[in-house]
């Protein structure tokens, strides 16, 4: 394996390119000790070292400092080691880590955010979010089924009607016009037709 470049990433760290494609970050104090300059040869007891002593520990490290502060899905830890120029083995190393110790559940994230936002957005707002944060549309579902309707989430026509009060809107001084437009912004919010039409008091004839 030969280095074939060394890039600055900031005052401290370098990222180290090889010929097999294979890509790490170092602090630069760590060059000379593993003997790492451009154009070298990277012995495999020396690539190991580095990935299993140096960057495996601080992946770790990495993980469990980013979740003292709050929880994180498996994809958004995936994506921050991937900023930090961690290769692949080690991100699945480290996430597996901090897995096995309970610290990342993406069944327990999704609860506590459906938790939060269940009396305030509808259902479909909740599931898009949360897939965009990784999580599966089966823990999503898995999340769901672990929450009481008391507990977690309001009813949607109840956060309608929330809506409508927080966008002083009264359907009975309504414009067909501004009916419509309402509709069509709570269908956008993610609730269904026949439960808007049934908060706002209209007809189905108010197509979004």
């Amino acid at each position: 394996m030969i280095v074939t470049d060394i890039v600055e990433l900031s005052k401290t760290r370098v990222k180290i390119c090889t010929d097999t494609d294979h890509c790490f970050a170092l602090y630069k104090s760590e060059l000379g000790k593993f003997a790492v300059g451009k154009g070298c040869e990277l012995s495999r007891e020396t690539y190991d070292r580095i990935m299993n002593e140096v960057l495996l520990k601080r992946a770790k490290l990495r993980c469990m400092n980013l979740l003292k502060s709050r929880d994180y899905t498996e994809y958004q830890l995936v994506e921050k080691l991937k900023q930090g120029f961690y290769p692949e083995e080690i991100i699945s190393a480290a996430l597996a880590y901090v897995i096995s110790y309970g610290y990342v559940d993406d069944i327990r994230y999704a609860k506590t955010y459906i938790g939060c936002a269940g009396r305030t957005k509808s259902r479909r707002q909740i599931e898009t979010n949360l897939v965009r944060k990784g999580i599966s549309r089966e823990n999503i579902q898995q999340a769901y089924e672990t929450c009481t309707v008391e507990e977690c989430i309001a009813p949607e026509e109840e956060l309608i009607r929330r809506l409508l009060k927080k966008k002083h809107f009264n359907a009975q001084d309504a414009t067909y016009e501004e009916c419509r437009k309402m509709v069509a912004f709570l269908y956008r919010k993610g609730f269904v037709l026949d439960k808007i039409y049934k908060a706002i008091g209209r007809q189905e004839d108010l197509y979004c």
